[in-house]
C-alpha cells in the first residue's frame, strides 16, 4: 500500500446531477469523472446516486478502491429541507436553573417562517431537575416529536445536563441534540433557534449519512467517508449525526472550495454557473467571505460562505409574454424535462413547431419550447443563446452546436417576429443583466476595486455565462480548469476543518491557547494529520469574543509520496495570483516547505506544492528561532501597531515553521501575541527556525 498511488474522491449531490471524481492526492491531476441522475426520491434518498456513482467511477475507470485515501461528499439535504420545509417534528426540552422566569423566556421563540410558504414551530416542555426532564421528554415523545432539542443557560460552560437529556431521549429511540452541540458562544435564544433546527433536519441527514457510509465500507474504501460543511472544510460522519446543520450550503461551499485549493483563486469572484442557478462568492486574499446564517429572518449560531445564488443558469428558459421575451428562467431545461436546442442536431429542429408550456404544476404556461416532430420537447436556454452567437470559448464544457442554436432562434423569430440573432441577444442581455446586479452588490459590500478584480467561472455553464458577463462589465474573466466538475474537485481536496467559539471578557494567552487547542484536537479527533493541523484565532475585544478554527488533511492523504513541484512552477502559481509576470516578483525563502514572492505591495506565501497559503499585503517578517519567538513576537508587534485619531491596531501575526501556519488576528497587547506565539513553538528545538510575518491593521 505504501507504494500505491493515494487518490482523492470528491462527490457534489446537485439538484439534477451527481458527480464523482478522483484526483490524485500527490500531483492533484484530475484521473476520472462520473456523472449519475441525483436521487432525491429514492426510497434511499440521495444515497442512491452518491453510491451509484461511487461505483460508476470504479467500473469505468483504472480507479481502485483500495488506493482512495480520501473520499466526501457535498450535499444540498440540510439546505433544500429548510427550504421546502421538509422537516421532523421538533420538541424543545429547555432546562431551568436559578435563572428560570429570564432563561424561559430566551429559550422560547416564535414560530420561523420559511421559504416554502410553511412554518416552523417546535413544541416546548420545561424542565428543573432529572425527573422532570425525564417526564419532559416522555412527554413530548408522547405528543408525537421525531427529535429533541435540549437546552440550557450557560450550557456551553456546564453541558453535563444537556448531554444527559440527550442521551436520555437516545435511550427513549428518538434523534436529539443539545445547545453546545451546535455552538460553544453565548446567546442563548440563537443558540437554542440553532439547537431546534439542527434536531428538524438531524433524523433525516442521519439515515443518508450512515446508509453512505456503509456503502464507502461495502466498496472496500480504506478512508472514512467525510462530508461537506458550510464554512469549504469537511467532517466525519460521526459530526454530521451531532451537527448536521453544518452542511447547510454545503453545495456552493464546493464550488468555493475548489476555486481556492484547485484553481488556486486568491482574489476574485467566482461564479459557479450550474444548469438551474449560479452561485456567486468573493474571494480575498486567498479567503473566502463568511456571514452568519438567517433562517425565516432569525439570526442562528451557523456561520456559512457568504454565497448568493440566483435562478439564472446555463439551463434557465426563455418566457415569452405577447411577442417578446420578457424574462430568463428561474426554471430550467433539466426541470421542464427539455433537450438544449445547442446540444441536438439540426435534422431534429426541422419542422418543429414553437409551444408554451408550464414546467411545473403552479407555473404560468410563458415558458417557449420547440416541439419536434416526433414530439421531443427542445428548450432554447441561455446556453443555447450563447451558442447561436458564438461567444462559447472553444473546449468550453457549455460548447454546442451553434447551427442547431441559431436555427431554434430562427424558428422562434418566426413565431414572435424579428431576428433569431437579435433573440439570442435579447435573451442573454436579460441573463446577464441577473448576475450582474448581483455582483455589483457583491463589490459594493466588499469594498472591492472593480479594475483590480477578475472573474472566475465554474460550473458547466461557465463558458455560455462568463464571457457576456465579463464584457457588459468590462471586468477581465478567465474559465477555470475542468470547470464543470470544479466543485466535486473541491469536495476532494477540501480539509477537515472545525470552529470553536468562546466569549470570554479579557481573554488572557492561556485562556486563548485553550481554545485554539481545542480546535485543533477537534480536527484531530476527525482524522486530520495532527502535524499538519494549522490554527487561525480571530479576536475581537469589542464583543470578547474568540474564535479558532483549525484546518488539516486526513492522516491517510498526507502519508501519501506528495509531489513537491519546481521553483518555475511556484512563481507561475504566484504570478497567477498576483496576476503579473513570474519575472516581476521578487522572491524570499521563509522556510524550508514556505516561500514569499512579492509583486509591489501585495505578497503571496506558496508551499512546496505550488498551493497559495497566504495572500498578504504590507507584510513584513522577522527571522527567528523557538527559543527567541516570544520576545521577537514582541518587539515586532510594537513595531507594526498602527497609530490613529481613535486609537491603535495591532497587526495580524502569522507564526511560520516548516509548512505550518498560526494565524493570529485581533490581538490586543504584544504580551498577548508574544504568548500565543510561544505556545505555538512549544515542544519545539530552542533552535528550531521560525519566522514571524506582520500585516498592520488600519486603527
Amino acid at each position: 500500500m505504501a507504494d500505491q498511488r493515494r487518490i482523492r474522491v470528491g462527490i457534489d449531490v446537485g439538484g439534477t446531477f451527481t458527480d464523482v471524481v478522483a484526483i490524485d492526492a500527490a500531483t492533484r491531476e484530475l484521473l476520472a469523472t462520473a456523472k449519475v441522475p441525483t436521487t432525491h426520491d429514492a426510497p434511499g434518498g440521495v444515497a442512491a446516486g452518491i453510491v451509484a456513482g461511487i461505483e460508476r467511477l470504479f467500473a469505468r475507470s483504472a480507479v481502485d478502491s483500495s488506493q482512495v485515501a480520501f473520499i466526501a461528499h457535498s450535499t444540498t439535504q440540510a439546505t433544500n429541507a429548510l427550504l421546502e420545509g421538509d422537516l421532523a417534528r421538533v420538541g424543545v426540552l429547555a432546562l431551568l436553573d436559578g435563572f428560570a422566569w429570564l432563561a424561559a423566556r430566551q429559550m422560547r421563540f416564535t414560530a420561523l417562517p420559511l421559504e416554502s410558504g410553511s412554518v416552523f414551530a417546535p413544541r416546548f416542555a420545561f424542565a428543573r431537575d432529572e425527573a422532570a426532564m425525564q417526564a419532559g421528554v416522555d412527554g413530548l415523545i408522547a405528543a408525537g416529536v421525531e427529535s429533541i432539542a435540549a437546552t440550557e443557560s450557560f450550557g456551553v460552560d456546564r453541558p453535563a445536563r444537556e448531554s444527559e437529556t440527550v442521551a436520555y431521549a437516545r435511550a427513549r429511540g428518538v434523534d436529539a441534540t443539545s445547545g453546545h452541540d451546535v455552538s460553544s458562544a453565548y446567546g442563548l435564544r440563537a443558540r437554542t433557534r440553532t439547537a431546534a433546527l439542527n434536531a428538524a433536519i438531524l433524523p433525516k441527514m442521519v439515515r443518508t449519512a450512515r446508509v453512505t457510509a456503509e456503502a464507502v465500507e461495502r466498496a472496500a474504501i480504506p478512508a472514512p467517508l467525510m462530508v461537506m460543511r458550510s464554512d469549504g472544510g469537511v467532517m466525519n460522519v460521526r459530526e454530521v449525526e451531532r451537527r448536521p446543520i453544518l452542511t447547510m450550503l454545503s453545495g456552493p461551499a464546493a464550488g468555493v472550495a475548489g476555486a481556492l485549493l484547485y484553481e488556486r483563486l486568491s482574489d476574485g469572484i467566482f461564479v459557479e454557473c450550474g444548469g438551474t442557478s449560479s452561485d456567486c462568492s468573493v474571494i480575498r486574499a486567498g479567503r473566502p467571505q463568511m456571514r452568519p446564517a438567517r433562517i425565516g429572518g432569525h439570526r442562528t449560531m451557523l456561520r456559512t460562505l457568504d454565497v448568493r445564488t440566483l435562478g439564472i443558469g446555463g439551463g434557465s428558459m426563455l418566457r415569452v409574454e405577447g411577442n417578446d421575451i420578457v424574462e430568463v428562467g428561474p426554471r430550467s431545461a433539466h426541470i421542464a424535462g427539455c433537450a438544449y436546442a445547442s446540444f441536438s442536431d439540426p435534422e431534429a429542429l426541422a419542422g418543429a413547431r414553437v409551444a408554451r408550456i408550464a414546467p411545473a404544476p403552479r407555473d404560468r404556461a410563458d415558458y417557449a419550447v420547440l416541439i419536434a416532430r416526433d414530439g421531443t420537447r427542445i428548450a432554447m436556454t441561455a446556453t443555447c443563446a450563447a451558442n447561436a452567437l458564438e461567444s462559447v470559448p472553444e473546449g468550453a464544457f457549455a460548447r454546442g452546436k451553434p447551427e442547431a442554436a441559431r436555427a431554434a432562434f430562427e424558428l422562434l423569430a418566426q413565431h414572435l417576429g424579428g431576428d433569431g440573432l437579435m433573440l439570442a441577444r435579447r435573451v442573454l442581455a436579460l441573463a446577464v443583466a441577473k448576475l450582474r446586479e448581483t455582483i455589483a452588490r457583491l463589490i459594493a459590500d466588499y469594498e472591492l476595486d472593480p479594475g483590480g478584480i477578475a472573474l472566475v467561472g465554474g460550473g458547466g455553464a461557465a463558458g455560455a455565462l462568463l464571457p457576456p458577463l465579463a464584457d457588459a462589465m468590462g471586468i477581465p474573466y478567465r474559465i477555470a480548469r475542468d470547470a464543470e466538475v470544479i466543485a466535486p474537485v473541491g469536495v476532494a481536496l477540501a480539509l477537515v476543518r472545525d470552529s470553536v467559539e468562546r466569549t470570554i471578557a479579557t481573554p488572557s494567552p492561556q485562556e486563548i491557547a485553550r481554545v485554539r487547542r481545542e480546535a485543533a484536537d477537534r480536527v484531530v479527533a476527525a482524522g486530520a494529520a495532527p502535524d499538519r493541523v494549522e490554527v487561525e484565532v480571530e479576536i475581537d475585544t469589542r464583543r470578547n469574543f474568540i474564535r479558532a478554527t483549525a484546518s488539516g488533511a486526513t492522516a491517510l492523504v498526507e502519508s501519501a509520496a506528495l509531489a513537491a513541484c519546481s521553483e518555475s512552477e511556484r512563481m507561475a502559481a504566484a504570478a497567477t495570483s498576483l496576476r503579473c509576470e513570474p519575472s516581476q516578483l521578487e522572491t524570499r525563502e521563509l522556510t524550508s516547505v514556505l516561500r514569499a514572492y512579492r509583486h509591489g505591495r501585495e505578497v503571496r506565501v506558496v508551499d512546496e506544492r505550488g498551493v497559495v497559503r497566504l495572500a498578504l499585503r504590507d507584510c513584513a517578517a522577522s527571522r527567528t528561532t523557538a527559543g527567541e519567538v516570544a520576545h521577537c513576537a514582541r518587539e515586532s508587534i510594537e513595531r507594526a501597531t498602527q497609530f490613529g485619531d481613535v486609537g491603535r491596531a495591532l497587526p495580524a501575526l502569522y507564526v511560520l515553521r516548516d509548512g505550518r501556519i498560526a494565524t493570529f488576528d485581533g490581538l490586543s497587547s504584544a504580551e498577548q501575541g508574544a504568548a500565543l506565539a510561544a505556545e505555538e513553538t512549544e515542544g519545539c528545538r530552542e533552535d528550531e527556525p521560525v519566522v514571524l510575518l506582520l500585516v498592520p491593521q488600519v486603527p
